[in-house]
């Protein structure tokens, strides 16, 4: 047998390899204007980036909703958002539900109040407040579904599934998935 066969690890493909694309934010406030700025206020403060304001797409009368109500605010992190993401995990106690990923291997949780959130402190401005993370991965490749011009599908084989997006979790943030 040759040496390299016996000695060498089997090597691992780097378009393979899982990463954090992206981390967004998000805080619902419903019509309530005062919230709304609050919101805003606390995203900041999570985030290096300028939060923005979402706004309603369809008239829901029985909750007095109308096209162009500002109703929430919102941050998308492209920018190491493992950074982020691991103070928000804290936050979670490093556990996260089995039904919190979905079957492309993104996954999302939601933080009851920011006052668990390592490196923020209570304001009584804000009062206690809870917000939404929503988590994207991706494999190298993925902009190819993405590009403007000839976009294509991502292969059966090259997506994230569930269990890969869990295993990676475990392995790069040290998550217990209950």
């Amino acid at each position: 047998m040759d040496e390299k066969q016996t000695n060498s690890k089997p090597e691992l493909n780097k378009m393979k390899e899982i990463k954090v694309a992206k981390l967004t934010l998000n805080m619902g406030a419903g019509k309530n204007e005062d919230m709304l700025k609050k919101g805003l206020v606390l995203l900041k403060k999570l985030s290096p980036l300028v939060p923005v304001k979402t706004f309603t797409q369809k008239r829901i009368p029985g909750w007095g909703l109308r096209p162009g109500l500002a109703i929430g605010c919102k941050v998308t992190v492209r920018k190491n958002p493992e950074e982020l993401l691991k103070r928000l995990l804290v936050a979670k106690e490093n556990q996260l539900k089995g039904k919190c990923f979905d079957s492309q291997g993104n996954f999302s949780f939601g933080i009851p109040e920011y006052i668990d959130i390592e490196g923020l402190e209570y304001d009584p401005d804000l009062k206690i407040m809870g917000l939404e993370v929503a988590v994207t991965l991706e494999r190298p490749g993925f902009r190819v579904k993405k590009k403007r011009y000839q976009p294509r599908e991502i292969g059966n084989k090259h997506k994230i599934t569930k269990e890969e997006a869990t295993a990676f979790m475990k392995e790069k943030f040290g998550v217990e998935v209950i």
